[in-house]
C-alpha cells in the first residue's frame, strides 16, 4: 500500500526511475505500483479486502468504477496536455487489447480515459501505459488531479512567457507527496501564460497566471495565484490569493503546499464530501481568511523539511530543435479549395517563432479509435514538432508545422475522418460521457452531443458571430462537461410523467471562458425532453440571427433580451407529453432503445 512517510530531498518520494526531461515524461514511472495494483486488485476479487479500501486504493491509481459492473475506466493523466507520437500509440495498442468498445477518450481536462476495462485487465493496461512513460497515479481519488494548462503554452504570441517548465516542476512536486494524498477533496490546477485565459484558471481550485515583476531592480518571474474556482452543483470563480508569487526560487510550490496542509486539516469538510472542495471553505471563510492561515503555516517547521528547488524538476526540452527540417516539396491543392480554406482559416495559427503554425484536430466529442491514434502519431513524426498537446475543448494541437505542410496534414486527417473545420466553433460540440459510463449520469450527455451536432451540420452555419457559439453539455449537475461555461450549456435531469420519467436537460445562457474572462451562464427555468433539445437550440440561434444587432455578440444578445424571451421561444418544447406510442420516443434517450430510467449510483469522485 501507499508509503506515508515524509517525502525526503526534492519533497517527492525518491525512485531510481526520474524525471526524464522528455516531452510526455512528466511523472515518475514506478513499476512497483503495478505489481502492488496486481496483488491488491487479486486480493480484493477473493474477498481479502472491504470494498472501500480497495477503491481508496485503486483511485490513486487512476482506475475509477463505472456504472457498468465489474468494469473499469482508466483516467490516463497527460500533464498540461503533452503527449508524444510514441504514446500515442501505446493509446491505440491499449483500448485495442483492452478497451471493448475500441476508443479513448479526450477530457475536459486534458487527460485520456479508456472505458469498459475489467479490473484485473486494469493492471496489465496501466503498466502496459507506463512503458511509454504514461502515468494514470492520482488520475482520480482526493488528490493533486492533472494539472492542465494552455495547449498553445510556448508557441502563443500573446503570452508573457511559457510556463511549461513551472508547470512540470509542480506535478513532479505534489505526485506521490503524503499531503496531498487523502485530502477532503480532489484539487484541479491550472498554468496559464496568456492574458486569454486559455486554461480557464477561474474555474480551478488551485490556478497560476503568469506574471513579471521588478525586484531590486531585476524583472522577476512569478505569478498571481488564485484558489477557490470550480463548477458542479456550487459554481464559483477562483479568488486572489496572492498578487504575485515568485517561480524561480520555488516559492510558488512552498505555499501551494501550504494551502493544501491548511485544507487537509478542515475535519469539517470531510463530512460531506460532496462539498468539500477548497471553494466551500473560502466560500464559507473567504479568502482573507485562508491567506491569513497560510501565512501562518509558512511559519510552520516543516517548511525547513523540504527542498523547494525546481531546478531539477523543470522540464528542460527545447521543442524547436525536434523541429521538421524544411522539405524538398509538399503537395499542392487543386480543384475546389473552399474546404481546405475553411479548415485553414478555422483551425491554422501562427506561432510566435517565425516559420512554424499549429494546427487544431477537431476531435468529434473527444473519441478516438485505435486507428486514429496511430494515424495521428504517423502525421506527427512527419509533419510536427514530437509533442502534441490535448485541449479543454476535447480537441488536439499540434505544434511546430510549417505553413507549406498544412495542406499535407489536412489531407492526412482527412484520412482519419479528423479533417473538419471549426475547432472550438458552434459544432465543436463539448459533453462528459454521462450514462455511457459514469455512476452519476443521468442522461446519455454523448447521445445529445450526437443529435446536437448533426442538427447543427444541417442548419449549415457560416455566419461568423453565430459560429463562435459554443455548446456545452453534462450528464447531470456535477459539471464535467463544463456547462456553466457555454455560450449554451445543459445539465441533465428528468421529468416526471405519471408512472413513467422523460429524460430532459436545464439549459443555461451566456456562459463565458474565453478572452481571459469566466462568468456562469444563466440557468433557464424550464426543463427540456432531451429528444426536443436540438429543435431548441435552433429556434435561439435563428431568433438570434434574425434579431440582434449589427455586430451583436450572443452574449451581448442574451444580456440584451434577457433570459424570458429565450425561454418564451422554447416554452411549449417544455411541456411534457402523456405516455404512449405515439410519443415513445420522448421516453427513450439518446442512443438508447428502452425506456428512460433515472438510475445513479454512488459516485467515487467523493470517496
Amino acid at each position: 500500500m501507499e508509503p506515508v512517510s515524509l517525502p525526503t530531498g526534492k519533497g517527492t518520494l525518491e525512485d531510481p526511475e526520474v524525471l526524464q526531461h522528455v516531452p510526455g515524461h512528466v511523472i515518475p514511472i514506478l513499476q512497483r505500483e503495478y505489481d502492488d495494483f496486481k496483488t491488491e486488485a487479486t486480493r480484493f476479487l477473493d474477498g481479502g479486502t472491504e470494498e472501500d479500501e480497495f477503491i481508496k486504493f485503486r483511485l490513486k491509481q487512476g482506475v475509477y468504477g463505472q456504472r457498468q459492473p465489474d468494469v473499469q475506466m482508466i483516467r490516463c493523466k497527460l500533464p498540461f496536455g503533452g503527449v508524444t507520437p510514441e504514446q500515442l500509440d501505446k493509446f491505440a495498442d491499449v483500448v485495442e487489447k483492452h478497451a471493448p468498445l475500441r476508443k479513448g477518450h479526450i477530457t475536459t481536462r486534458q487527460n485520456v480515459q479508456i472505458h469498459h476495462v475489467p479490473l484485473l485487465e486494469a493492471e496489465k493496461a496501466i503498466r502496459e501505459l507506463g512503458q511509454a512513460g504514461l502515468s494514470s497515479r492520482e488520475g482520480c481519488g482526493n488528490t493533486m488531479r492533472n494539472v492542465t494548462a494552455d495547449p498553445w503554452a510556448g508557441v502563443a504570441s500573446d503570452e508573457l512567457f511559457d510556463l511549461t517548465p513551472y508547470a512540470a516542476a509542480y506535478v513532479r512536486y505534489f505526485v506521490r507527496h503524503p499531503t496531498t494524498q487523502a485530502m477532503p477533496r480532489k484539487v484541479k490546477t491550472s498554468f496559464d501564460g496568456s492574458p486569454a485565459d486559455r486554461a480557464i484558471s477561474g474555474i480551478h481550485d488551485v490556478a497560476f497566471r503568469a506574471r513579471v515583476k521588478e525586484i531590486d531592480g531585476a524583472q522577476v518571474r512569478g505569478v498571481q495565484m488564485l484558489v477557490g474556482g470550480g463548477t458542479s452543483i456550487m459554481p464559483r470563480v477562483a479568488q486572489e490569493l496572492y498578487e504575485f508569487v515568485e517561480l524561480d526560487n520555488g516559492d510558488y510550490l512552498k505555499v501551494t503546499e501550504a494551502v493544501m496542509r491548511v485544507f487537509d486539516r478542515q475535519e469539517w469538510l470531510r463530512v460531506n464530501r460532496a462539498r468539500a472542495r477548497i471553494k466551500v471553505f473560502v466560500d464559507k471563510y473567504g479568502i482573507d481568511e485562508l491567506r491569513s492561515q497560510v501565512e501562518e503555516e509558512l511559519k510552520g517547521d516543516w517548511v525547513a523539511e523540504r527542498d523547494f528547488s525546481i531546478e531539477e524538476r523543470v522540464l528542460e526540452y527545447d521543442e524547436e530543435a525536434d523541429a521538421p527540417s524544411p522539405r524538398a516539396e509538399y503537395g499542392t491543392p487543386n480543384g475546389d479549395l473552399s474546404e481546405f480554406e475553411r479548415f485553414r482559416a478555422a483551425n491554422v495559427a501562427p506561432q510566435r517563432q517565425e516559420g512554424f503554425v499549429t494546427v487544431e484536430v477537431k476531435i468529434t466529442r473527444g473519441d478516438l479509435s485505435p486507428e486514429q491514434f496511430r494515424g495521428l502519431a504517423a502525421l506527427m513524426r512527419e509533419h510536427s514538432g514530437p509533442y502534441a498537446r490535448t485541449t479543454v475543448q476535447q480537441n488536439l494541437v499540434l505544434r511546430w508545422v510549417r505553413p507549406e505542410s498544412v495542406y499535407d496534414v489536412w489531407r492526412a486527417l482527412k484520412a482519419l475522418d479528423l479533417g473538419a473545420a471549426g475547432s472550438r466553433e458552434i459544432d465543436d460540440v463539448v459533453s462528459c460521457p454521462g450514462t455511457d459510463s459514469c455512476k452519476l449520469g443521468i442522461t446519455s450527455s454523448m447521445g445529445l452531443n450526437k443529435a446536437i451536432q448533426e442538427r447543427i451540420e444541417s442548419m449549415r452555419i457560416t455566419d461568423p458571430l453565430t459560429r463562435q457559439i459554443h455548446i456545452k453539455m453534462s450528464g447531470c449537475p456535477n459539471g464535467c462537461g463544463q456547462h456553466h461555461l457555454g455560450a449554451i450549456g445543459f445539465y441533465g435531469a428528468s421529468i416526471k410523467v405519471g408512472e413513467h420519467t422523460i429524460p430532459a436537460y436545464i439549459p443555461h445562457v451566456g456562459g463565458v471562458f474565453e478572452g481571459g474572462e469566466v462568468a456562469f451562464g444563466q440557468r433557464l427555468k424550464l426543463r427540456l425532453p432531451a429528444k426536443r433539445v436540438p429543435e431548441a437550440i435552433e429556434r435561439w440561434v435563428r431568433h438570434y440571427e434574425a434579431s440582434r444587432q449589427e455586430g451583436e455578440t450572443w452574449g451581448a444578445f442574451v444580456a440584451r433580451v434577457g433570459t424570458g424571451e429565450l425561454e418564451g421561444l422554447v416554452k411549449e418544447l417544455s411541456m411534457p407529453v402523456e405516455f404512449g406510442l405515439e410519443t415513445m420516443s420522448q421516453f427513450i434517450d439518446w442512443n438508447r432503445d428502452v425506456p428512460f430510467q433515472v438510475i445513479r449510483g454512488e459516485g467515487e469522485c467523493a470517496v
